[in-house]
């Protein structure tokens, strides 16, 4: 945990607030001009101008020695919170480019997988991978997050479908986040209802008691996940059975995620409402009903729009009537190895304005502030505030706003975790 001092940033966008940003707080960005920032053991001390810091700096407000603080000079860049992550599927091995040649052919997402594409395939690597290697594919993606500016981010198992897959997964990620220790804080989630696999196709019951009365026992027992989540969609688990599932977890000590309306609204939301999810995810086909239930629950909303552009879906979530509405909105890229391969928060920016009808400021916060409630660190990450952990970005731009306006490259210079200088562009 380091000991920085940032000055004379061009802007220094700090999303302070109480998480989750909602309506006008989400679309005002809270910037200073020629910022400053102090970081000491790797907490947020203080966050104001130049002037300021150089004040408190001049009058010896130390609780350290100051040769101890490393200090950059950020004149014409922008600062902003390291980027959080929320919804990805990043512990994975092996490729499916070939299903982007069908899904443009005009193959159905749901039909590739019905003919054991899809999220089938990926099972099948998962389980014939040795775990130290899978782990190792899962530290480079994260390394490539980092370098594209995430602090922070969340994986999901669900490629295993199997108790040993699962745990063997689970452990993956959490050898990952060791590898990445210091440099990224990694969030696992249980998510062993992601698809019903083969060997249960006709006894849907047997795999629901599997994951209840075994799955999520061991996961709990050995502390291998933070949530629950379950894909609750047609043809693959219902509403009813998503409910006994994430009943089960929370019961465990897991929160429960879910993912929601993706294809059909097929009662998704309701469960994760009632029961409190932290997060339903994708929301892509949600109906102004379930946008006002959304709205009066604490719930986040994770939109995933690289997912909705990847499989050619033909819309976007209604994040704009959402966040008219008074949803709590973040956004993730829903790294995965079939429907959208991408570790680019930015890139999703980018897709969550032109797709989806976010301002830059929202696209900001929803990839911050809120996006680090959608995993209950709201009080830890996504903001540049007294207390937080000094987790931020410098981006090599005239504005904030070119994150959206310039898309599709990599604008970050620096990364910093808990004060410490983790990557530097080269």
């Amino acid at each position: 945990m380091g000991n920085l001092i940032i000055k004379n940033a061009r802007q220094l966008v700090t999303c302070a607030g109480v998480p989750p940003k909602r309506g006008l707080d989400l679309s005002t960005p809270q910037i200073i001009e020629d910022g400053a920032i102090i970081i000491q053991g790797g907490i947020v001390d203080m966050v104001g101008t130049t002037e300021e810091i150089e004040d408190r700096l001049a009058h010896g407000h130390w609780y350290e020695d100051p040769e101890e603080f490393t200090t950059i000079d950020a004149s014409g860049q922008v600062v902003v919170p390291g980027f959080v992550d929320p919804h990805t599927h990043a512990c994975f091995t092996g490729h499916r480019h070939q299903e982007v040649e069908w899904r443009l052919q005009g193959k159905p997402y749901l039909e590739i997988m019905a003919e054991g594409g899809g999220i089938l395939r990926t099972v099948q690597h998962v389980r014939d991978a040795d775990e130290g290697a899978l782990a190792e594919e899962t530290y480079q993606r994260l390394m490539l997050m980092l370098s594209l500016g995430t602090t922070t981010v969340e994986i999901k198992s669900g490629y295993g479908l199997d108790t040993e897959t699962e745990l063997k997964q689970l452990r993956a990620i959490a050898k990952a986040a060791v590898m990445a220790e210091e440099r990224m804080t990694v969030v696992p989630t249980f998510l062993g209802a992601h698809a019903l696999p083969v060997e249960f196709r006709d006894r849907r019951e047997q795999f629901i008691d599997l994951v209840c009365k075994e799955m999520i026992p061991r996961v709990a027992e050995a502390k291998l996940a933070r949530f629950c989540d379950v894909f609750c969609e047609t043809g693959v688990f219902t509403a009813e059975e998503s409910s006994r599932i994430l009943r089960t977890a929370k019961e465990a000590g897991l929160r429960p995620k879910i993912h929601a309306d993706e294809i059909d609204e097929c009662g998704a939301l309701d469960v994760g409402v009632e029961l409190e999810a932290v997060s339903a995810d994708h929301l892509l086909v949600t109906s102004p009903e379930g946008i006002a239930k959304l709205a009066d629950s604490e719930t986040c909303a994770v939109l995933l729009p690289g997912t909705a552009f990847c499989l050619q879906a033909g819309r976007f979530a209604p994040a704009r009537q959402m966040i008219d509405a008074g949803c709590a909105v973040a956004i993730a890229t829903d790294c995965n190895p079939g429907s959208c391969y991408t570790e680019s928060m930015p890139l999703t920016m980018g897709l969550a304005a032109f797709g989806m009808g976010l301002t830059p400021a929202e696209a900001l916060h929803a990839a911050t502030i809120n996006a680090a409630h959608a995993i209950a660190l709201g009080d830890e990450v996504g903001s540049l505030e007294d207390g937080k952990s000094g987790d931020l970005v410098l981006l090599e731009m005239p504005d904030y706003r070119h994150l959206v306006y310039h898309f599709g490259i990599n604008q970050v210079g620096m990364v910093v975790k808990k004060g410490e200088i983790v990557h530097v562009r080269d």
